[in-house]
């Protein structure tokens, strides 16, 4: 390997991590389920059921508006694990 091959290597990974360590205001059910190792459809059914506090965004894509989470639920979530299951009354 050459070293301008290490050097594009090493390139890489640096971009790799300062996209992980990025805060963003928002994430997308995706973006979330990836930082904390669930799959997505997980994190989906978790807003759905009111497990975690999420909003739903128009994303500009068919008629059903996607969720997203905040940073600050991200760090609640890593804190704390989910919301209470909600009964009805």
């Amino acid at each position: 390997m050459t070293v301008e091959e290490r050097l594009e290597n090493i390139e890489s990974l640096l971009a790799t991590l300062v996209e992980r360590q990025q805060v963003r205001e928002w994430y997308t059910t995706h973006e979330f389920a990836r930082a904390v190792g669930k799959a997505e459809f997980t994190i989906r059914e978790y807003c759905r059921l009111g497990r975690l506090r999420a909003e739903k965004r128009q994303s500009g894509r068919g008629a059903h508006p996607q969720w997203v989470l905040s940073h600050a639920e991200l760090e609640r979530y890593r804190r704390n694990g989910l919301l209470p299951i909600q009964r009805p009354a």
